[in-house]
C-alpha cells in the first residue's frame, strides 16, 4: 500500500499539477495555430496541431522532474535513463502513424488519427514513468480534442477547399473563362487550374481547386455540372478530412 501511495504523494501531486499547467499552455498554442491552418482550409487543423503540441510538451516536461520518476522510489534517478527508451518508442510510433495517412488525389486523410496515435504513445510513456495525474490530464485533453473539436472547426469561420476534376471530349471542351464563371455563380472561387490532354489526345481534363468561405454547399456545383454539355465524367472531393 505504501508503494502505491508514493505515486500520489503530496510531492507527486504538485509535480503533476505543474505538468498540467504546461499541457494547458501547449493546448492553447496548438489550438491557436491549428485554427489558423483550419481557417485557410489546410489538411492539418486544430486537432492535429493541438495533439502534436501537447504530446511534445508532455514528453519534454517530464524530463525536468527526474526525482519524481517511478513515484520517486528510484534509489538513483539519474542511473536509469528512460529518455533513450522514449526516443526509440516515439521514433517507431512515428512510422506507425505515417502508415495511416492516405492521399487520394488532392484529399488527405488520417492526419488526426496519426497525431492521436503519437499522443497515445506519449501518454503511455508518461504512465510508465509514474506521472499518473499528468497522464490522466493528457488523456482527457486527447478525448476532448478528438470528439469535440471537429464540430467546433465546422462551426467556426473557415475556408472550405474542394478539388474538382472534369473530363470532356476534346472537341467539346468548354472555355476556361466560361467554366470559371459557372463555378463562381455557384459561390465557389477558382484558386488554381491544371490542364491535361489525355485519352490519346481525344479528351481534355480540367483539375480545379475551389475555395469558399463557410458555409459552402458542394451540391450547387453538382447541380450545375449535371447540365454542362459534353461532360464525360467528374469528381468533386474535399482536400482534407
Amino acid at each position: 500500500m505504501d508503494l502505491l501511495k508514493a505515486y500520489w504523494s503530496v510531492n507527486e501531486i504538485a509535480t503533476n499539477t505543474l505538468i498540467l499547467l504546461h499541457l494547458l499552455g501547449a493546448l492553447g498554442v496548438g489550438v491557436l495555430v491549428g485554427y489558423e491552418r483550419s481557417f485557410h482550409g489546410r489538411a492539418a487543423g486544430i486537432r492535429t496541431y493541438a495533439l502534436v503540441c501537447v504530446a511534445s510538451c508532455v514528453l519534454t516536461v517530464i524530463n525536468a522532474y527526474p526525482g519524481s520518476w517511478f513515484g520517486g522510489l528510484s534509489n538513483s534517478p539519474t542511473s536509469a535513463d528512460p529518455t533513450r527508451v522514449i526516443q526509440g518508442i516515439m521514433t517507431g510510433i512515428g512510422f506507425l502513424g505515417a502508415g495511416v495517412i492516405m492521399k487520394e488525389g488532392m484529399s488527405i486523410r488520417g492526419l488526426s488519427t496519426a497525431a492521436s496515435i503519437w499522443m497515445t504513445a506519449a501518454i503511455g510513456v508518461v504512465i510508465g514513468l509514474g506521472f499518473y495525474g499528468a497522464a490522466i490530464s493528457a488523456a482527457v485533453i486527447t478525448v476532448a480534442l478528438m470528439s469535440g473539436v471537429r464540430s467546433l472547426e465546422t462551426a467556426l469561420p473557415h475556408t472550405t477547399i474542394m478539388h474538382l476534376c472534369l473530363k470532356f471530349p476534346r472537341a467539346e471542351t468548354p472555355d476556361a473563362v466560361a467554366l470559371r464563371a459557372l463555378l463562381e455563380q455557384c459561390g465557389w472561387e477558382v484558386s488554381d487550374w491544371t490542364f491535361q490532354l489525355c485519352g490519346d489526345g481525344r479528351q481534355y481534363q480540367y483539375e480545379v481547386v475551389l475555395n469558399a468561405r463557410s458555409p459552402a454547399e458542394p451540391s450547387t456545383v453538382v447541380k450545375a455540372l449535371d447540365s454542362l454539355p459534353g461532360l464525360l465524367e467528374y469528381r468533386l472531393s474535399p482536400t482534407r478530412n
